[in-house]
């Protein structure tokens, strides 16, 4: 496979996470997301932005969840995003504190 190919390829599976993520699966939170796989809809946000950034394409966090969210966050969050419950946050923290414990 030639590298354009494979660059076109890794952009439809990018793509098509988004879709999934911001269409098909609005029921899952960002914070489900961080207790079970350790990233989010805003880490994918924040990666798409240092990947601008690394290309000399000036952006903030605005403009990056804008363009992965399809519109403003604050938005999205009062379409989609309910508040964490207890257990969550609990998980949450339990799954950060063994992050921080990995990394020393």
């Amino acid at each position: 496979m030639d590298h354009q190919t494979e660059i076109e390829l890794q952009a439809a599976a990018f793509r098509r996470l988004q879709k999934h993520l911001m269409e098909e699966r609005l029921d899952v939170q960002n914070i489900d997301m961080m207790n079970l796989a350790g990233f989010c809809r805003n880490c994918l946000s924040r990666w798409y932005k240092e990947a601008a950034l690394e290309k000399g394409i000036e952006m903030d966090d605005a403009q990056a969840r804008e363009t992965f969210y399809g519109m403003p966050y604050s938005e999205w969050k009062a379409k989609h995003q309910t508040e964490a419950s207890a257990d969550q946050k609990a998980a949450f923290g339990k799954a950060f504190a063994e992050n921080v414990t990995d990394k020393g």
